[in-house]
């Protein structure tokens, strides 16, 4: 059943990175006291609870720090049902903006900072975390609890190291097609269809530029190449034994449609900071590839009258000779600080965002829970204000990790950041780019 295997998430081994969420939050007046160091990777829940001092009846402080929580209603939202589940505990949110917050995260845990739990941007850092003694075994915590893992649907098995659970997921994202209906119908266009490779896809695009209009938006993300070159499940970014020529018809297309003015200028979207969710919400793109976790955004942007038009939202397209249902995505997790003095509250936490009743909570804001199964994802599709078709627009048959949880995949994403940047803006071609790479990565990691 095919809504079954997007609450499997494909079982394609989704242990990847998250992918960036909507940029805009503001810091949080809140900020973190410096401690003396970590306890390490090793810190159990026995050792982690004797060091919880707070008083019997007081409130215990719990700093969490996120990204852009400003612009994610969903986790305002959970954390706002937590406090309320547990009045004993008041979460000191650290909200960061989203371009600072892996620097700043790995500031605050080096220097052995009072945060308490922290949302993993990036899931491919996770490995990272573990290996600096920055995250806290979760192991005795799920068995005192009996948390259910099989109800992650493998997603939180790429947070396990050595045997120990060290992160669990929050939310599962995955790709897919946003669409302007005015813009559409203005034109006498069909909406996009279900199933749509990137050939018609750029064709589309063609048929709806010009007049100030844009065909596409294709964010200046590394993503928009990349995604669509192991989409197929086939390949993943660390291949680069026989090179990485398998991205060239992704960039290719990338390309010609800046050649051709179907989408913006990478140019002036990356000089200008321009945010894709400002951009989108602004009426003049007809078509996005973008997460899932901007159902609820768009949804919030359409409710406060900042995008005033008729949305849909599609599978995304595919491949030549790859079939409908394959896309790409990700998890984010959550993970403890073992410098915390507060591990049970920090658990109480984790367990609760994690789990069903943080669950029902994301998917009644839009988004997509970790814990996703047939009924989470008809809450999703069955909210107030969400397009038409949604349920059929998020079935999928497989989900390509955009990033596996591997050495070095932080320092291969760079490289490729790198030479992204170098190909649109016409520095270098195509195939000069992706020779760079290949070359770039070989000497990393050969």
């Amino acid at each position: 059943m095919k809504i079954k295997r997007i609450a499997a998430l494909g079982m394609s081994g989704l242990m990847a990175a998250s992918v960036l969420t909507a940029c805009g939050g503001s810091t949080s007046s809140s900020s973190a006291t410096t401690s003396s160091g970590s306890t390490g990777s090793e810190s159990t829940a026995s050792e982690s609870t004797a060091s919880e001092s707070t008083a019997s009846g007081e409130q215990v402080s719990l700093k969490v720090s996120l990204w852009d929580a400003t612009s994610n209603p969903a986790d305002l939202a959970a954390i706002e049902a937590f406090e309320a589940a547990n009045p004993d505990i008041k979460v000191d949110l650290i909200d960061i903006p989203s371009t600072d917050y892996n620097t700043k995260l790995n500031t605050m845990l080096n220097g052995g900072s009072q945060l308490d739990v922290y949302f993993i941007k990036q899931a491919d850092m996770t490995k990272s975390f573990y290996d600096k003694g920055q995250l806290l075994d979760l192991t005795p915590y799920i068995e005192e609890s009996g948390v259910d893992m099989a109800a992650y649907n493998g997603t939180a098995d790429g947070f396990a190291f050595d045997g120990k659970q060290y992160g669990l997921p929050v939310r599962t994202d995955f790709y897919v097609l946003y669409y302007n209906k005015d813009l559409f119908d203005a034109k006498g266009l069909e909406y996009p269809s279900n199933d749509m490779t990137w050939t018609e896809f750029e064709e589309l695009a063609g048929k709806l530029s010009g007049d100030g209009n844009y065909g596409a938006l294709m964010h200046t993300w590394q993503a928009m190449a990349w995604n669509w070159a192991i989409q197929d499940g086939q390949h993943s970014i660390m291949d680069y034994e026989t090179g990485y020529d398998f991205a060239k018809t992704s960039y290719d297309m990338l390309v010609r449609m800046q050649e051709n003015g179907y989408i913006q200028d990478y140019g002036q979207l990356k000089s200008g900071n321009i945010h894709y969710s400002g951009a989108f919400a602004q009426g003049n793109v007809a078509m996005m590839p973008m997460g899932t976790w901007f159902i609820g955004t768009m949804k919030a942007k359409v409710d406060s009258g900042e995008a005033d038009f008729n949305w849909g939202v599609a599978t995304i397209p595919h491949p030549e000779g790859v079939e409908t249902g394959y896309t790409v995505g990700a998890s984010t997790p959550l993970g403890i600080n073992p410098a915390t003095k507060v591990a049970d509250a920090a658990w109480r936490f984790v367990e609760f965002m994690t789990g069903a009743e943080g669950a029902a909570v994301y998917a009644k804001e839009g988004y997509i829970p970790a814990r996703a199964d047939e009924t989470i994802l008809e809450t999703v599709a069955s909210n107030e204000g969400m397009p038409e078709g949604l349920a059929e627009a998020l079935q999928t048959k497989n989900i390509t990790p955009d990033r596996p949880i591997v050495d070095k995949v932080g320092d291969v994403d760079q490289i490729l950041a790198e030479q992204h940047s170098m190909i649109m803006l016409g520095e270098c071609t195509v195939d000069e780019g992706l020779a760079e790479i290949t070359n770039q990565v070989k000497d990393l990691l050969a």
